[in-house]
């Protein structure tokens, strides 16, 4: 077996059951990753000098392929509800399969860290049949320097094989796609898809498991920091606007998707960013497009001229899902530490469809709670199939297909940590006003920004405010900069009778959404629901 790169001395390919392999590659670098990947027609190189693969079939994750081994460790603290389960023997029986799928294969190692704090980190290898795949999970989680990997014992084993099919009645899994989880072995088994971003979800997963159990609060958000040393967390679903807002030239951005809360403040999991690029361009976002230019970025699915090898942001033939993964440092403002303080505020974004939210709320500490574990934002027209009208989606903690646990532990966690640090949290709709989707028009990103900033400097909480009737929280009825209708939504509609009948249609949506939380809340959680009131005057 032919050996390269840096490795560690004692639990290497041969220690963890591997037999016959025709070459493990320890750590390498990019330059090599690259020369790999190209050599095996994995990927190719676009103008600038990004690595651009494709995904094949999966362009997304597969949540309905994700599996946990039911044990005495996870029978009564996973959320069985969340989770798909599969036994010991099961897993067993697919773990050795995934050897036997290895022999005479060459296969890529990295050694890497998930967090940046080194009292919480949880210390992972990956090995991936792919170089492209070894490039990425290099990019995206945090790099031990050279000298750490001779003494590297990992707490976290990672099997990345797009190559290999499941069973469904050998292994007792729905296809041939898998990612299975054993948390008592501390092994994810990842196979039937290319779609890198398994890997890294599978490490924020694991952490979501571990950490709460140390007080430490694992979450789905990007988080920045000011000048003056406030921390901001950004909690959204996709395409509200998380990695956009927290993207800002005036404060130093810690991490664009996954952060701890602990006893320290808060820090990143990841050494990279994972962006999408559908209609990305210079003018709008130019931090992240510079990145699509430079060496050692990865980009996935992402249409390329044939001739020029210049990127089509715009083209959305293979997927709207196109991604670039970049190191940190490649955003010029980024944190080089990956840590901060206490957080000042929390932003809680979301794309209302239904054009009915204020863009800005400040929210009590039971109503943060409370929308927290909603995790509301709306599916527009013509995003999915079957899509004709804004549908809304509630995903609890920003995250749902994340959580082991039972959302209530992180939400309890979470209010504990507001109220032990005073932090100041916001509802910020990035959606619609006016009218819903279709009628209405996006919420200014000026207006947005005007008002975050606000929040942010601490100046928006000397603003009036009044009690928005159906959702109860707060609203600021002025803010320089910005047109006083924008703050009340009502007043953006032609119709204010549609926009009553909307505002309640969504609201009975979060009652019913919320019930299978209920028992789980105390009394004042429960009391910052939105009602069905009388239409406002």
């Amino acid at each position: 077996m032919q050996e390269t790169g840096v490795r560690n001395g004692a639990f290497g390919a041969d220690k963890f059951g591997f037999k016959d392999l025709k070459a493990v590659h320890w750590n390498l670098l990019e330059p090599p990753l690259y020369e790999h990947a190209i050599a095996a027609r994995e990927a190719e190189i676009a103008f600038g000098g990004a690595l651009v693969a494709e995904t094949g079939v999966h362009t997304g994750r597969s949540p309905k392929d994700k599996f946990t081994v039911r044990d005495a460790l996870t029978d009564k603290t996973v959320w069985w509800d969340n989770n798909n389960a599969i036994s010991s023997d099961q897993f067993q029986r697919l773990h050795e399969d995934f050897i036997a799928h290895a022999r005479g294969k060459a296969l890529f190692a990295q050694d890497l860290y998930g967090g940046a704090d080194p009292q919480y980190r949880i210390k992972t290898r990956v090995f991936t049949e792919l170089a492209w795949h070894s490039l990425f999970i290099r990019t995206l989680l945090i790099r031990p320097e050279r000298a750490e990997l001779r003494h590297f014992v990992p707490d976290l084993t990672i099997l990345d094989f797009p190559s290999f099919k499941a069973d469904p009645k050998r292994h007792g899994v729905r296809s041939e796609t898998i990612i299975a989880i054993d948390f008592s072995r501390k092994i994810v088994l990842i196979g039937g898809t290319s779609y890198a971003g398994e890997m890294k979800k599978s490490v924020f997963t694991t952490l979501n498991y571990y950490l709460p159990a140390e007080s430490v609060m694992p979450m789905h958000c990007s988080a920045n920091v000011g000048l003056s040393g406030d921390v901001a967390l950004f909690f959204g679903l996709s395409g509200t606007g998380k990695t956009t807002l927290s993207a800002d030239p005036k404060r130093t951005l810690i991490g664009d998707d996954e952060h701890g809360w602990g006893p320290q403040g808060v820090f990143n999991f990841e050494g990279g960013c994972y962006a999408k690029c559908i209609k990305l361009s210079a003018e709008a976002e130019p931090e992240i497009y510079a990145t699509t230019h430079r060496f050692g970025t990865i980009m996935e699915n992402v249409v390329i001229d044939p001739v020029t090898r210049m990127p089509d942001f715009d083209d959305d033939s293979k997927t709207e899902n196109t991604r670039a993964a970049y190191p940190l440092e490649f955003i010029p403002n980024a944190s080089r530490t990956g840590r901060a303080g206490q957080p000042t505020n929390i932003i809680m974004l979301t794309a209302d469809a239904f054009g009915v939210m204020p863009p800005i709320a400040k929210l009590t500490s039971a109503h943060a709670m409370y929308h927290f574990l909603s995790g509301y934002t709306a599916k527009v027209a013509g995003t999915e199939k079957g899509v004709i009208e804004p549908q809304a989606t509630f995903s609890t903690c920003f995250g749902a297909p994340f959580l082991p646990r039972h959302p209530s532990e992180y939400g309890n966690l979470l209010r504990e940590l507001i109220a032990a640090q005073g932090v100041d949290c916001w509802l910020v709709n990035t959606g619609w006003t006016g009218g819903k989707y279709g009628v209405g028009r996006r919420m200014p990103i000026k207006v947005t920004r005007t008002l975050l900033s606000a929040a942010l400097d601490g100046s928006l909480k000397s603003a009036r405010f009044r009690t928005d009737p159906y959702f109860g929280f707060s609203v600021p009825t002025e803010m320089a900069g910005v047109e006083s209708h924008l703050l009340d939504p009502m007043k953006t509609w032609m119709d204010k009778a549609e926009f009553d009948a909307t505002a309640k249609k969504l609201v009975r949506m979060f009652q019913e959404n919320f019930v299978k939380f209920e028992k789980h809340v105390d009394a004042d959680v429960r009391r910052a629901a939105p009602e069905v009131r009388i239409a406002a005057e």
